[in-house]
């Protein structure tokens, strides 16, 4: 009844369990296809950030999967294959330290030997000096040097040289290796040296190399024994570093499997742990497996060169090795290839759909950065893309646009600035000359009224040239003459006037109506004060590109400091009695003109004069025509 009871239940269940699990799949799949169906309705609205980021999102993430998978299966093949190659890598390296240390033995055991003992008699000659020297040049690894004869008496040793008493050399196992393999060296194991008397009650723990050697006493051959004692130390220091994988550990034996070195050699001397160094005594070298106190071990023994002594080196394993490596490997590498080409492909697919749209965008714009005015700006790729062309197209529409409008703008301002500052003739220039004229004429001085009227006339004819800003270099010259005639004939000729045009200077243009105002300048602060004998010179000269004219009077000058504050845009303007175009003014046209390049530069000193110079491009015909106002209105 029990039995029947106890198992009734069990039919019901795995009656309803196939169809519990169909319905599940079902329901899954009707899920999956609403959530794709959803996505791909989703994917025709969304924006580019949306869309880059979803793809490589997705992508990344499957490649991920599919590579951590595939690393996965991989590492767990050759977990056991990388902990063994390391632990064959680290016990080579500690190998070669301890090979290192032996040899620095050996190299001291031939050289007292093959270097002292054989060209030494000891029946006349002492060892105590060359053993010193070879200790002193070893002395942080040895601990002592002697030599025995057959009958365990010491010939020779440093640097401690009394022995223990009683003490028989002829027992101990160094000695008796040395004289039943004549023809080898013998390294012991760890002990304390306690051979010698020693003040200090100073033991150590030394590793000892003895050999047989052949002595000579008065000409006569006899056996004796060479001991080398190095300190332990040193061996315990290239073990003691060594970190193996897993929490692995390392340690050394003698070929009859007795520990020279273990981390945990005291716990083992008192009994409380246990090594299965025995056997690992008989392992060959290379890595085995092996079962320890019910743990899974891997064991790598590599023989020390010369001793016979073998290193160790055990990891615990923790689960077992896959041990079909290599269809495991290529398994992984298959499906690493696989991933590999699936994402690159995807990732190409989706970032050329996405991303050419925005390149044709970026490369109508470089076009429009490089100056063509005949560009497309496509509209298409995602509705953000498709947004920023027309935008970018209405954005190049109204630029250019603005662009037109500002140059027209800036052209018209130009050519108002200019006409303002050539403008600017004071009326009482002209009323002072027709009432000198007026004057003259009542005077009875017909001529000179003529004179000055004809100087007046071909003045402002010159002033006017038809519109044009840029005229002949000679035209403005001749309008200086005509100027300072005038102002000679007022001024009763207090000052006399040169006005010379070098070689080089016969066909250049300048800006006209820029001599006379810094003639006016020199007249009414250089001579208003001057005597019969002022002088003002104008000299038009070629200096490479450029034309240079300098207007010089010998009047009363002034500071340096006070010329160079003329040309300053924040000092006041000084108004005159005279036609009112001022030095500023003149230097402001230029520049406006031709750039900040050119314009007026003033050198002046007191009681000495002042020089102003004038520097302008040297412009021929064809270059005064890019400066022609004809279109003025």
């Amino acid at each position: 009844m029990g039995i029947t009871a106890g198992h009734g239940p069990l039919p019901l269940s795995q009656e309803r369990g196939p169809g519990q699990r169909k319905e599940r799949r079902g329901r899954v799949t009707s899920i999956l296809k609403r959530f794709t169906s959803r996505w791909a309705q989703r994917y025709q609205k969304m924006s580019i950030q949306m869309v880059i980021s979803l793809s490589f999102t997705t992508v990344a993430v499957v490649g991920m999967i599919f590579m951590g998978l595939s690393l996965f299966w991989r590492f767990s093949s050759a977990t056991g294959e990388l902990v063994a190659e390391n632990s064959q890598r680290v016990l080579a390296q500690v190998n070669l330290n301890l090979d290192s240390y032996l040899r620095s033995m050996m190299r001291v055991s031939d050289t007292m030997y093959y270097r002292v003992i054989k060209s030494a008699d000891l029946g006349r000659d002492s060892l105590t000096a060359p053993m010193e020297l070879l200790y002193e040049d070893d002395r942080d690894s040895l601990v002592s040097i002697a030599l025995f004869d057959l009958r365990g008496g010491l010939v020779s040793a440093v640097p401690l040289s009394t022995l223990k008493q009683p003490a028989d050399l002829t027992q101990t196992g160094w000695f008796l290796s040395a004289l039943q393999k004549k023809e080898n060296l013998h390294f012991s194991t760890p002990h304390v040296q306690d051979l010698f008397e020693d003040p200090d009650y100073h033991y150590q723990w030394v590793v000892s190399l003895s050999r047989y050697v052949q002595l000579t006493r008065d000409g006569a051959t006899e056996g004796g024994v060479l001991l080398v004692d190095m300190g332990f130390a040193g061996i315990e220091q290239v073990c003691r570093n060594v970190e193996l994988p897993n929490g692995g550990y390392l340690y050394l034996i003698d070929g009859s499997g007795e520990l020279i070195y273990h981390p945990r050699q005291q716990l083992i001397y008192s009994g409380l742990q246990e090594e299965n160094n025995q056997a690992a005594a008989r392992y060959r070298d290379g890595t085995h497996s092996e079962e320890f106190q019910g743990q899974r071990r891997q064991v790598t023994v590599k023989t020390v060169g010369y001793t016979g002594w073998k290193l160790v080196g055990v990891v615990p394993v923790e689960g077992g090795f896959v041990s079909d490596s290599r269809q495991i490997f290529l398994f992984g590498l298959s499906l690493l290839l696989f991933s590999i080409f699936l994402m690159a492909f995807l990732n190409f697919r989706i970032s050329a759909h996405i991303s050419d749209p925005i390149r044709r965008l970026e490369q109508s714009i470089k076009e429009l950065e490089a100056g063509r005015e005949d560009v497309e700006i496509e509209e298409g790729g995602c509705y953000e893309v498709q947004r920023l062309g027309h935008s970018i197209r209405s954005m190049v529409s109204t630029m250019r646009h603005l662009m037109d409008d500002i140059i027209e703008q800036e052209g018209q301002k130009r050519r108002s600035e200019l006409e303002v500052l050539q403008s600017q003739i004071n009326p009482h220039f002209l009323y002072n000359t027709l009432d000198s004229v007026i004057w003259m004429t009542e005077a009875g001085r017909y001529e000179e009224a003529i004179q000055m009227v004809t100087s007046l006339a071909r003045l402002f004819r010159i002033s006017l040239s038809r519109g044009k800003s840029i005229i002949p270099l000679a035209d403005e010259l001749e309008h200086a003459r005509h100027y300072m005639n005038i102002q000679q004939i007022r001024y009763k000729n207090k000052f006399t006037t040169q006005i010379n045009a070098l070689p080089g200077t016969d066909g250049l243009y300048t800006m006209k109506l820029i001599v006379q105002p810094i003639l006016e300048n020199a007249i009414y602060h250089g001579m208003a004060s001057a005597e019969d004998d002022g002088l003002i010179t104008v000299t038009a000269r070629r200096e490479g590109e450029d034309l240079v004219i300098d207007v010089a009077d010998n009047g009363l000058g002034m500071r340096p400091e006070v010329a160079a504050s003329l040309l300053d845009e924040d000092r006041p303007e000084i108004r005159t009695s005279g036609s009112g175009i001022g030095v500023r003014n003149v230097h402001r046209r230029i520049r406006l003109t031709f750039g900040d390049r050119y314009g007026l530069t003033i050198f002046s000193e007191p009681d000495e004069g002042t020089t102003v110079r004038i520097r302008l491009p040297a412009l021929d015909q064809d270059g005064a025509a890019q400066y022609q106002r004809e279109d003025v209105p």
